[in-house]
């Protein structure tokens, strides 16, 4: 792609490098910036800088928070004895969306994938085993992807858990084989999760 701008080439550079965007898409992104007012760039620019260096983690649970602790985690409204484990944010988000789920979460942080190098020390699992051990956790509820990295890790956190008395269940498969969760139709994700079956029956079907 020839660029008649070395300034928009670098822009262009810098805006693919964000996944599942490509150069002709983060070139119509630059030109928009540019038929933006310059007051908009100025904002822009401050936002993503106070985003990367102001958010934090939820020392509990590991989702993003303007805080140490998250509005979830904090909320003493929720049912505390019950944590859906999610892959990342966009998990949570999707479930908060369904407005049915009252518990807390867990974000795991990405799912178990040798292909890319992620195995379990990678992931927030020593601190749900923690969770589960230190507080009074009566239900662990599996949220992830219709995918095989998603089901090995469920695999894997199970073998964990069956130590521990807590029941694990998983979301009823209502979520297409192949699917991320936050691509699931709102009703859908609501009804795996009313409809959601203990682990042990879902790994010997």
């Amino acid at each position: 792609m020839e660029f008649p701008s070395k300034l928009l080439e670098n822009l262009v550079y810098n805006i693919s490098q964000l996944s599942g965007i490509g150069k002709r898409s983060a070139l119509r992104i630059a030109l928009e910036i540019l038929r933006k007012p310059k007051e908009y760039s100025r904002d822009l620019s401050d936002s993503i800088f106070d985003f990367k260096t102001k958010i934090k983690h939820c020392s509990k649970c590991h989702n993003i928070s303007d805080k140490d602790i998250c509005d979830i985690c904090s909320d003493l409204s929720r049912d505390q004895s019950i944590i859906c484990v999610v892959e990342d944010i966009r998990d949570v988000m999707a479930i908060e969306n369904t407005n049915l789920y009252n518990g807390l979460y867990h974000v795991l942080g990405g799912v178990i994938s040798p292909i890319e190098g992620i195995g379990p020390d990678n992931l927030n699992i020593v601190s749900l085993e923690k969770k589960i051990s230190d507080e009074k956790i009566n239900e662990i509820i599996f949220a992830l992807s219709a995918t095989i990295e998603a089901d090995t890790t469920s695999f894997y956190l199970f073998k964990i858990l069956n130590k521990l008395d807590v029941k694990v269940s998983v979301l009823a498969r209502g979520i297409p084989v192949g699917d991320q969760l936050e691509y699931t139709d709102e009703a859908t994700l609501a009804r795996s999760i009313q409809n959601r079956r203990p682990y042990e029956s879902n790994i010997s079907n």
